[in-house]
């Protein structure tokens, strides 16, 4: 990746809709070179992806957590691949320490909550953390 990658990634993360004529005239590159590029990019997999971003209390998910599990042997959550259709699980990640992976969630009421932490009990032994704000809930990763 060179200079211009790196440009072309901090204004696709900051608006990923933007067409390749306006990218083209940001990075002072042709359309068709900027085309290119994106599409370098994407299939190196460095672009994995385009996602909207979703306010979880206006979506009616106000209640967010990290869980963490500690599981083991074939009761694991991770060798469940049913775990990650959930709909309450929006991050499912294998994680170091005491725990042994971690899943943040998101659901409409306290009640579901105590549900799923009643669902993830018999993996192991859940730990929660509520999130109670998100002083930086989504920063662009700045490529070195």
């Amino acid at each position: 990746m060179d200079a211009v990658d790196r440009r072309l990634l901090a204004e696709l993360q900051g608006d990923a809709r933007l067409s390749y004529n306006e990218l083209s005239r940001r990075v002072s590159l042709s359309a068709p070179a900027v085309a290119e590029r994106v599409r370098r990019l994407e299939a190196d997999g460095v672009i994995s992806g385009y996602h909207a971003h979703v306010d979880l209390t206006r979506a009616g998910l106000p209640i967010t957590a990290l869980v963490q599990i500690q599981c083991y042997g074939p009761r694991c959550v991770l060798r469940d691949p049913e775990v990650a259709t959930w709909p309450e699980v929006l991050q499912l990640h294998r994680v170091t320490g005491g725990a042994c992976c971690a899943l943040l969630v998101a659901v409409p009421t306290m009640a579901d909550f105590e549900a799923l932490c009643d669902r993830l009990g018999g993996y192991g032994q859940p730990s929660s953390s509520m999130i109670l704000s998100s002083p930086v809930p989504w920063r662009p990763v700045v490529a070195p």
